[in-house]
This record gives C-alpha cells, sequence and structure tokens, in this order.
C-alpha cells in the first residue's frame, strides 16, 4: 500500500474518533494500534505496553503537575486582586488606561500560572466586573482579556512549552527563557494596539477618576511584589542554572504556597481544591502524552514520517513557503482541538519535514506555540473564548469577533519572529548550555 493511502486513513480514522466525542488519548492509541495491526509487522501488543510503560515515569515531565499546581495555588489566593490595585495607579494616566490592567495583570499572572485558561478566568474574574462598571467598552474589555490569557501559553513557565519539549526532547529550560523576548513583543503589540485605539476615539475611554501622586503609585507597587517574587524565584533559577525546570517547579509551589498563607486568603480546604483540580488536569495532560507517544512510535515503525520528511526534501520548499502552509495548518488544527494535543499529534509528523529544512527545533517550538495562541481565542473550540463566556455569559461569537484584532496581532508576531529569529534565540544563546 502507497504512503498517501495509509496517511489518510490513519487520519480518517483519527477524525472519526474524535468527532464520536471519544477521548483524545484514547483515539490516539486505537490509531497507533490499526497503524501497527494493519501497516506493519510490528508485534502491537509488545510496542504497546512498552511504550506506555517507559514514556509514564520521565523525569523531565514532573515539572508539569508541579507548575499546574502551583497555577491553581494563585488561582485561589488573593493575588489577582493585589495586580489590579498595583497596576492601577501607574496606568491611570496611559492611553488606554485601565484596559492595560488586562494585558499587563495576564502578562503578570501567565508568569506565574504556566496556562492559559488559569490566566483568563483569574484576571477576567477580577477585571471584567471592574472595567464594565467604570465604563469601558466590551470591545476591548473582552478583546485584551481574551487576546493577552494566551500569554500563559509563551511567558515561562508554559505548560504548553513543556510538553513541546517533552515530545520533541528539546531543552525545557532554553525553551522557557527563549519563550521571554516573544512574550515582551506580545505584551508590546497587545499594550501599542490599546494605545492607539485610544488616541483614534478618546471619547471611548473614560476620564480618570482621580490623580495619583508618585507616593501613592509607589504604595501601591508593593502589592506587585510578592508576583515578582515568585516570578524572579522560579525563572531566575533556571536563568541562573541554579535548578532545572522541575526543580524551579518545586520551588514555585512552595512559595506559591508561603505567599497564598502569607495573603490571609488561603485555607487548607482551598489548598484541598487546588491539589485536586491539578491531579485532574495533571492526568488528563500525561494520558494525552502517552497516547500521542505510541502514535508517534507507531508511526516510525509504518515509515511515514521519514517518508513524508524525504517527500518534502525532493520538493524543494522553501523556509518562508514552508511555514506559511503550516502556520495555515495549524490554525485549521487549532479550530478543533486544545494547544496541547494540537502539538502531541502533530509533532512527530511535522519534525522531520522541519529537520530537513534546517529549521532550529527550539525557534519553531516559540513558533508552534504562538500559532496555537492564536488557535486559542479562535471559534469553535478557542479555550480562552468558553472561559470567558463562563465567566460573563456572553455570546462566544461576540467574544470571538473582540478577539479577532487581538489574533492579528498575534499573526503579526509570527511573521516578527520569522523576519527576526534573534528576538527567539538571544536568550538562549547567552544562556550557553
Amino acid at each position: 500500500m502507497t504512503d498517501p493511502f495509509i496517511a489518510l486513513t490513519l487520519l480518517a480514522l483519527l477524525i472519526a474518533l474524535l468527532a464520536s466525542g471519544l477521548w483524545v488519548a484514547i483515539s490516539l492509541a486505537l490509531v497507533g494500534l490499526a497503524a501497527l495491526v494493519f501497516f506493519s509487522n510490528a508485534p502491537a501488543g509488545l510496542i504497546f505496553a512498552t511504550t506506555f510503560w517507559g514514556h509514564s515515569h520521565s523525569w523531565a515531565l514532573t515539572a508539569l503537575p508541579l507548575f499546574i499546581l502551583m497555577g491553581e495555588i494563585l488561582l485561589r489566593s488573593r493575588m489577582s486582586d493585589d495586580m489590579f490595585t498595583g497596576l492601577g495607579p501607574w496606568l491611570s494616566r496611559a492611553p488606554g488606561r485601565l484596559l492595560h490592567v488586562n494585558v499587563f495583570g495576564c502578562a503578570i499572572f501567565a508568569a506565574v500560572s504556566g496556562s492559559s485558561a488559569a490566566t483568563a478566568a483569574t484576571i477576567g474574574r477580577m477585571s471584567v466586573p471592574e472595567l464594565t462598571k467604570r465604563g469601558y467598552p466590551e470591545s476591548l474589555i473582552l478583546g485584551t482579556l481574551a487576546g493577552a490569557a494566551t500569554l500563559g501559553l509563551l511567558i515561562p513557565p508554559s505548560i504548553i512549552l513543556i510538553v513541546y519539549g517533552v515530545a520533541t526532547e528539546q531543552s525545557i529550560a532554553r525553551l522557557f527563557i527563549a519563550g521571554i523576548l516573544p512574550g515582551i513583543m506580545l505584551i508590546g503589540l497587545f499594550a501599542g494596539y490599546v494605545a492607539v485605539r485610544a488616541w483614534m476615539n478618546p471619547d471611548m475611554i473614560p476620564a480618570p477618576e482621580r490623580h495619583y501622586s508618585f507616593k501613592e503609585k509607589f504604595m501601591a507597587s508593593r502589592r506587585l511584589l510578592p508576583a515578582a517574587l515568585l516570578i524572579g524565584g522560579v525563572i531566575g533559577s533556571i536563568y541562573g542554572g541554579l535548578a532545572s525546570p522541575t526543580d524551579a517547579a518545586a520551588l514555585g509551589v512552595v512559595l506559591a504556597t508561603i505567599l497564598a498563607w502569607a495573603s490571609g486568603s488561603f485555607s487548607w480546604k482551598l489548598f484541598g481544591d487546588a491539589l485536586m483540580s491539578a491531579t485532574r488536569t495533571s492526568c488528563m495532560i500525561a494520558f494525552i502524552l502517552l497516547g500521542a507517544a505510541f502514535l508517534s512510535v507507531a508511526m516510525g515503525f509504518t515509515g511515514l514520517p521519514r517518508n513524508l520528511a524525504a517527500w518534502i526534501s525532493e520538493m524543494n520548499l522553501s523556509v518562508p513557503a514552508l511555514l506559511v502552509a503550516l502556520t495555515i495548518f495549524f490554525i485549521v488544527l487549532g479550530c478543533f482541538l486544545d494547544g496541547i494535543s494540537v502539538i502531541v499529534l502533530t509533532t512527530s509528523i511535522i519534525m522531520p519535514m522541519v529537520s530537513a529544512v534546517g529549521i532550529d527545533p527550539l525557534w519553531f517550538g516559540i513558533y508552534l506555540v504562538i500559532v496555537v495562541e492564536m488557535s486559542q481565542i479562535t471559534p469553535p473550540v478557542g479555550f480562552n473564548l468558553f472561559v470567558i463566556q463562563g465567566l460573563t455569559g456572553i455570546d462566544i461569537l461576540r467574544i470571538a469577533k473582540a478577539a479577532f484584532p487581538f489574533f492579528l496581532l498575534l499573526l503579526l508576531g509570527v511573521v516578527l519572529i520569522c523576519i527576526f529569529p534573534q528576538i527567539v534565540t538571544l536568550l538562549p544563546d547567552l544562556m550557553g548550555n
């Protein structure tokens, strides 16, 4: 049988299983079994058992549940309120005023949670009622929240970067550091868009309620100190070579717990809730990764990735042409799957292509995460859209329309890192090995 027939058959089977509502992990494993049984001579049962066992105790993956737990603890603490109080006075005179709290608040929380959904839920719960009450336009409230919350996927410690690092055997520490400058770039693009909209139509932004003295701003900034300590402790320990990502994740959990208790808004019940929620999320992701690992091994036995890479090489596609095709492919795929599923479904097939044309896997990881960020705010399966709909009760199409300018800004971010790859590679190169 020809490779296109095998590929189309397995793809159709996967789509049918996912469309039936079967769990992603089970769908992946079943497609892998079908590939081994019908399109190879390998012992399917033995490979299934050894792959699941061998990939179930990855040390690099230990960081994942720890970072998720850290985010769940912070989700239940007072830190989001502290961020609004600390940022508000500084932004009261900026073009767009308190709308920037959504952008910078999401950036700060993204840097301590690693989750896009947790960022949208935490910041949205605090900012949407407050900004609505003060008369800010709904489209910009929803758009800034939906767009900036995607930073949870990129700014370290990012859960999805851990998944990519494990799936492609890339250094998670270097991926974390590579995400810093692109994250700052996207923050600048989002804040710049809000400022330009405010300059173009100043009547849409409410007048400042009061003028804050420098002393009042400085005193309010003390509320940001816990978040700064947490970010510095986690990212600084990795960049300085003092801790691996797993060690830094453990440090983050300890610091988050201490800060949550110190805020006076935490309890044993909330800690138990955080633990159970983190356990459920971690098990889901780990199960998906196991299914994806088995599918990846099965694809290797069919020879599809090797032959696909050879086919791409023979086409002599330029790197820009390949990246345009992959961007469209990932955006379409992201309309129907969550970000983690997109990465674990595609890496075994895509990475041989990427290597064949000489693209740096580290750079490609950041590129892929930004494209996956775009899928978080595209219907019908944009996770951030669902989170915000749950918070506000607003129709999901209205939220998607408000988020569309930020989708375009993320696309601009992809273009910028393609033209200037140093945005991604500069800090990892300075970091060394």
